[in-house]
């Protein structure tokens, strides 16, 4: 099968990836979440006219001159309206968050006042709307102030309570069974024999689904057979996943069993091998409603295909108004060779000069089997295939990592 342009196989494994159905969660679950519809105010906020200092509520013509003395009628606190109104040389004491009284149209602050008993003297000219918080100036009933497709933060949890929302309705989270395969590797902690390496790629596949809110499964590591690995992917469907992500045996040894196993269950392959580095060896398909991302083995290569393919996908099931990644533009620190027919992702460390520019400066060695180098990245930085030599300095274009 021929490699496969990057921008191609993200459209494939993006094809059809509809939201999946919607459900009502509780306010205090909904960090994070997607919402599935828009949500509009069932109040209007603030309801009344309110105080933003403690002070006394005037009629602003009343306390227009500096040493106007006025008489004090009552107090209104947060929570606590004042039965009745203000009227003329009359104020009432008033404290942030409480209701403004009828007739009142400004707040004098109490530090602008010098109070004796029942009077006060206006130390500072009152002016007609001043301190007060006029009904709806947050918002109104029937607003629309979340949209479907956002994904909640804190302060969008804070809006919806304020709109007076209990639940809300949200997609389901993607569920994402992640399978390892190699008799090579080993659990962090134990001690490899000759020929194993630690286990790693899983640790961070997990994460990273997590982090753009997905549910995940842990299928373990499956032996480097046949029936193993076919056990494996058996075991992903029966857990209901959406997204089934192997790690290793993608490539075409006698050992990488993962392509032979996924065509025994009835895979619908869509392509194998894309024209990138790294991550070349990588697959893409359907098992009935559950789709597979068949990951490189080695860990540069699983991750950046993860973040590359996998985000989006997962994005794109959860309902999200934004699925691809953002692209910043930045100046190279280094010099880099012409690239060849494959479209490059060079791991980059990133600088800020005084001047806002952005610096992306790769790696000195970008091996995929390089966990530090990818750990010290924030970027990746992007090459066209067939781009030409570039110098220090030229304009170029990073992915920003996950920080």
């Amino acid at each position: 099968m021929a490699l496969m342009p990057v921008s191609d196989a993200l459209a494939a494994v993006l094809a059809g990836a509809e939201p999946l159905p919607e459900e009502t969660i509780p306010l205090d679950q909904a960090f994070h979440r997607v919402l599935a519809r828009d949500v509009a105010a069932r109040r209007t906020q603030p309801p009344e006219a309110m105080s933003a200092m403690d002070g006394y509520a005037v009629r602003a013509a009343d306390a227009a001159t500096i040493d106007s003395q006025l008489t004090v009628i009552g107090e209104v606190a947060a929570g606590r309206p004042f039965a009745g109104s203000v009227g003329a040389g009359e104020a009432v004491r008033i404290f942030t968050g409480g209701v403004v009284p009828a007739g009142a149209d400004a707040v004098v602050i109490q530090e602008d006042t010098a109070a004796d008993g029942k009077r006060i003297t206006i130390k500072e000219a009152a002016i007609p709307g001043r301190h007060i918080r006029r009904a709806g100036i947050d918002f109104a009933e029937g607003d629309v102030l979340l949209r479907k497709g956002t994904r909640l933060t804190e302060r969008d949890l804070a809006l919806a309570a304020g709109m007076n929302h209990p639940h809300l309705p949200v997609q389901r989270r993607p569920k994402v069974a992640v399978l390892a395969t190699g008799d090579e590797l080993v659990m962090p902690g134990a001690m490899p024999g000759p020929g194993q390496i630690v286990y790693s790629n899983g640790y961070a596949l997990h994460a990273l689904a997590r982090q753009e809110g997905a549910d995940t499964v842990d299928l373990g590591v499956a032996a480097d057979t046949l029936e193993a690995t076919a056990t494996g992917i058996r075991r992903a469907r029966e857990s209901g996943a959406d997204i089934l992500v192997t790690s290793g045996g993608a490539s075409v040894g006698d050992h990488d069993l993962v392509q032979q196993a996924l065509k025994a269950e009835g895979i619908a392959m869509s392509f194998w091998k894309i024209a990138m580095r790294p991550g070349k060896p990588m697959m893409h398909g359907r098992l009935g409603a559950m789709r597979v991302i068949g990951l490189p083995g080695n860990p540069v290569s699983s991750y950046v295909c993860a973040f590359l393919f996998m985000v989006p996908l997962i994005r794109a099931l959860s309902g999200r108004a934004v699925i691809h990644h953002r692209r910043e533009r930045a100046v190279l620190g280094r010099d880099l060779g012409a690239n060849d027919v494959r479209e490059d992702y060079l791991r980059a460390r990133l600088e800020r000069r005084d001047d806002g520019t952005l610096i992306a400066l790769p790696v000195d060695h970008q091996d995929s089997s390089l966990l530090a180098n990818l750990a010290a990245a924030q970027a990746l930085l992007v090459r066209a295939p067939f781009a030409p030599k570039a110098e220090a300095g030229s304009p170029c274009e990073v992915l920003p990592l996950p920080v």
